[in-house]
């Protein structure tokens, strides 16, 4: 088959790798020259740990087994199953990690709770206060900025893989081809449209009632530092913020110990990933409400940068990058992502959400599956 994928970011860039696996030829087009949005502007994490139980657990899990067999077929990815700690600072933090361990998922998430000391013997640079941390083992990471290249010239050695940067869809016609802003139509045997948080004009007309909505971060990225994290960081925050932690002792955190004004206003958690030059990624904000702020808000990051140095214990390195994206998400924020069949041979995968770099391989996955690819 000839599938024509709409949207080089990572979840239109995991379709294509998918139909190529199948043995099918795919023409990959992009408005950009490339990825500038989401898939570049997040952790790079694959986040299994705080996933809601069934649907969205299992595809995090399938997408964690796809991820690190794909890193093992494309370096340049440079997957690291480094799992994560959130690390407990009160005790109202620590009975939430405790419950966590009481889940009946919590082996298939790799749970344990470290205390102080093996909390430090985990990842030494953690030098600040702290009670101990929930170790999620099934967690990794990969880089953002250089995972769709990698990707991309893994799947240009077959042969079957063209892609098409600069090239903007205008229209879809019938049910297997699409018109670039060049005039060029695109001929297949089915179209997927991964338009990402792109969700104006075309994708309008498509589907006019599309229940996604966009949502806006802001994040930061240090110079290096000068030692190992040895797996990724969050605080407890996190456990307010990511579906598996609800319960009675997350309540009780959230009456004893509410969030500070900035991080209620910005519905912030703290994660804190190093990439391969030794820098560090830390984030990050939520914002729902549009029209988005077209600046980024300074007091986010005088809070991400407090957090963070309480926990490692030292000042950061100098800040060197901020930024802001914006994703799509499933306004029924239960679902894994929104797929949709437009058309006998068009369908539109979007609003992952924060989910998206985590989940990808396995929704692509399973949109081959549907589209008999």
């Amino acid at each position: 088959m000839r599938v024509i994928v709409v949207g080089a970011g990572v979840l239109g860039t995991m379709h294509a790798w998918q139909a190529v696996e199948r043995g099918h030829e795919v023409v990959h087009l992009e408005r950009e020259s490339e990825a500038r949005g989401a898939s570049v502007r997040n952790f790079g994490l694959v986040w299994v740990g705080g996933r809601a139980a069934g649907e969205e657990l299992a595809t995090a899990l399938r997408a964690r087994t796809l991820w690190e067999q794909i890193g093992a077929r494309v370096p340049g990815l440079w997957f690291r199953p480094d799992g994560s700690l959130t690390v407990v600072r009160t005790e109202a933090e620590l009975a939430v990690a405790e419950q966590a361990l009481k889940l009946p998922d919590a082996a298939e998430r790799g749970y344990r709770l470290l205390d102080a000391a093996e909390t430090r013997a985990a990842n030494p640079a953690l030098r600040g206060r702290h009670l101990g941390a929930l170790l999620c083992e099934r967690d990794a990471a990969v880089e953002p900025r250089l995972a769709q290249p990698a990707l991309r010239a893994a799947l240009e050695a077959t042969g079957r893989y063209t892609f098409l940067p600069g090239r903007e869809v205008r229209d879809v016609v019938g049910e297997r081809a699409v018109r670039d802003d060049h005039g060029q139509l695109h001929e297949g045997d089915l179209v997927v449209l991964c338009t990402g948080a792109w969700l104006g004009g075309l994708v309008r007309e498509l589907a006019p009632e599309l229940p996604v909505r966009r949502v806006r971060l802001q994040m930061m990225q240090t110079d290096p530092l000068d030692e190992p994290l040895t797996t990724s960081v969050a605080d407890g925050d996190s456990f307010r913020y990511y579906p598996a932690y609800g319960g009675t002792a997350l309540d009780a955190l959230r009456a004893e110990q509410p969030q500070t004004a900035v991080a209620a206003e910005h519905r912030m958690q703290l994660l804190m990933v190093q990439r391969q030059d030794g820098g560090l990624t830390i984030g990050d904000t939520h914002e729902y409400d549009q029209p988005f702020g077209f600046d980024v808000v300074e007091d986010p990051y005088e809070h991400l940068a407090a957090v963070a140095e309480e926990l490692l214990g030292r000042p950061l390195p100098r800040i060197r990058r901020r930024w802001a994206g914006v994703y799509a998400q499933c306004t029924d924020t239960t679902r894994v992502v929104h797929r949709e069949q437009l058309r006998d041979g068009v369908w539109l995968v979007t609003g992952p959400g924060g989910r998206g770099m985590t989940c990808s391989p396995a929704i692509a996955e399973t949109t081959a599956h549907l589209a008999n690819l």
